[in-house]
C-alpha cells in the first residue's frame, strides 16, 4: 500500500494506532516505527483518553518535510504449529472452566501516581491530589494501596454483571453527594489541626448504570477520634511509640486534644447522583469483617435497588416539571405586574410633561403678546424716539430668544410612545 505523509498523518490522527495498523496489515509497533522514520506525529494514549472523557485535546502538528510516498508492506504471519486434537480440547476445557478476568480495572490504570501527587498534608490526614478528575477514592497515604485493591475488586465485580464503572461526563447532570468520613457519626467534627480541614473530592462522580438508572460510587477511608498530644512542635497520637518513649520531664509542658484521624477501615457509599433524588446506601468494614468480603452482597443489593431508584427518579422528574411550571407562572405574573407598573408610570410621566408644557406655553404667549403690543405702540411715536426704542426692542427679543409654543407640543411624548403594553 502506498500513502503520502499527509494521508498517513490523517489516518493516525483520526483513530488510534491499534485501530489503524490492522487495516494496513502491520502491527502497531511497526506503524509507530514508520511514523517515526518519516516524521509523522501521532497522538498518544492520553489524547484518546481525554477525547473519551469529553475533554479538549490538541493534535500534534505535522512538521514540514517533503511529501514523499510511503510504501507499507503487510507483514506475513508465521503459521502456527498444529496441536494434537487432545491437546486442543484440553486447553479449550481449561479455558471454559476458568473465564479470563483482568487483574486491574481500566478505570484504575495509572491513578496511583496522581493520587500520591498531593498537596502537603500532615501525618494522619487524607491525601489531597492536585488532579480533580479521578475515581472517587478518599484515602490516607498509608492506606492508599488497600483502597485501590478494594475499588478494583468492586469495579470488576460490577463489570462481570455488565455494569461499566466510569467517571461521569462533564456535560451530564450528575452530581456527587457529600460523603461523611466519621466511622461513628458525631455532632461535632474534629478533622484537621484546627477542626476545619477540608477533604479532597473529585470534580465528577464515579458512576455506573443499571438500565437507565445511574448509581454513584464512593470509597472513603473512615476516621476515628483519638487523643493527640502536642510535643516537639507537632501533634502525635497518645498511643504512639514516640509519646510512650518520651521522658516525664518532656511531657511537663505538653498538652492533649482530640482529633479525627484516618483509621485504615473503609466505607462504600452508593447513591443516586441525580439532583433531587435522596437515595443512598452504605457498607463499612469493622475489625471483625473486611470490606472485601461484602462485595458480593454489595453487588446484589445494588441490582435489587434498580426499581426503587428508578421510581424515585421518575417522581423527581414529575416534581421538577411541576416546579418548573410554577416558576414559569410566577415569572409570568411578575412580567404582568411589571408591565402594568410601566404603563401607569408612562401615563403619569406624560401627564406631568404635558402640564409643564402648558405652563411654558402660557409664559411664551405672554412674551409674544408683550413684543406684539410694543411694536404696535412704536407706530404712534415720533421718528427719533422710534429708532431708539426699535434698537432696544431688538435687543430684548434677542435676549429672550425664539420660543415657538408649537415646539413645546412637538416635544411631548405620549404614554404609548413611552411604553407599549405586551399584555393589553
Amino acid at each position: 500500500m502506498h500513502l503520502t505523509r499527509f494521508e498517513l498523518y490523517q489516518r493516525v490522527c483520526n483513530r488510534p494506532l491499534s485501530k489503524v495498523a490492522p487495516e494496513l496489515g502491520i502491527s502497531g509497533t511497526a506503524l509507530a516505527a514508520i511514523c517515526k522514520r518519516y516524521q509523522v506525529p501521532y497522538p498518544g494514549s492520553g489524547y484518546w483518553t481525554r477525547i473519551s472523557l469529553g475533554l479538549p485535546a490538541e493534535l500534534p502538528a505535522l512538521p514540514e518535510a517533503s511529501d514523499e510516498t510511503i510504501e507499507i508492506t503487510p507483514s506475513t504471519q508465521k503459521p502456527r504449529p498444529k496441536r494434537a486434537p487432545e491437546e486442543g480440547s484440553a486447553r479449550k476445557t481449561r479455558g471454559a472452566a476458568k473465564p479470563h478476568r483482568p487483574a486491574r480495572h481500566p478505570l484504575l490504570f495509572g491513578v496511583e501516581e496522581p493520587l500520591r501527587k498531593t498537596r502537603e498534608v500532615k501525618e494522619g490526614e487524607f491525601l489531597r491530589p492536585y488532579k480533580r478528575i479521578l475515581p472517587d477514592l478518599i484515602s490516607s497515604e498509608t492506606a492508599l494501596h488497600r483502597a485501590l485493591t478494594i475499588a478494583n475488586d468492586l469495579y470488576l465485580a460490577l463489570d462481570e454483571q455488565g455494569y461499566r464503572v466510569h467517571i461521569a461526563q462533564a456535560a451530564g447532570d450528575l452530581h456527587r453527594i457529600h460523603v461523611k468520613e466519621q466511622e461513628v457519626e458525631r455532632k461535632d467534627r474534629k478533622y484537621g489541626r484546627y477542626h476545619s480541614g477540608s477533604i479532597w473530592a473529585p470534580d465528577r462522580p464515579t458512576v455506573f448504570y443499571i438500565d437507565t438508572a445511574p448509581i454513584g460510587l464512593a470509597l472513603t477511608e473512615m476516621t476515628e477520634r483519638v487523643t493527640m498530644r502536642y510535643l516537639s512542635g507537632d501533634y502525635h497520637r497518645e498511643d504512639s511509640r514516640f509519646i510512650r518513649s518520651a521522658k516525664p520531664w518532656q511531657l511537663t509542658h505538653s498538652w492533649t486534644t482530640e482529633q479525627d484521624v484516618p483509621c485504615g477501615r473503609f466505607r462504600v457509599i452508593a447513591y443516586s447522583p441525580k439532583k433531587g433524588v435522596d437515595w443512598s446506601v452504605r457498607w463499612q468494614e469493622t475489625e471483625q469483617e473486611a470490606l472485601g468480603t461484602l462485595i458480593p452482597k454489595i453487588v446484589e443489593t445494588l441490582k435489587a435497588a434498580k426499581d426503587n431508584v428508578q421510581r424515585l427518579m421518575d417522581a423527581e422528574d414529575v416534581a421538577a416539571a411541576k416546579r418548573k411550571k410554577e416558576r414559569e407562572e410566577e415569572w409570568e405574573r411578575y412580567l404582568r405586574q411589571e408591565d402594568a407598573r410601566k404603563t401607569d408610570q408612562a401615563l403619569a410621566d406624560s401627564q406631568q410633561q404635558l402640564a409643564e408644557i402648558i405652563e411654558r406655553w402660557g409664559k411664551a404667549m405672554t412674551v409674544e403678546r408683550f413684543f406684539a403690543d410694543a411694536e404696535e405702540r412704536l407706530k404712534c411715536t415720533n421718528d427719533g424716539r422710534r429708532l431708539r426704542l426699535e434698537e432696544r426692542l431688538a435687543l430684548a427679543k434677542a435676549m429672550m430668544g425664539n420660543a415657538d409654543p408649537l415646539d413645546f407640543i412637538e416635544s411631548w411624548v405620549a404614554p404609548e410612545e413611552r411604553h407599549r403594553s405586551k399584555f393589553i
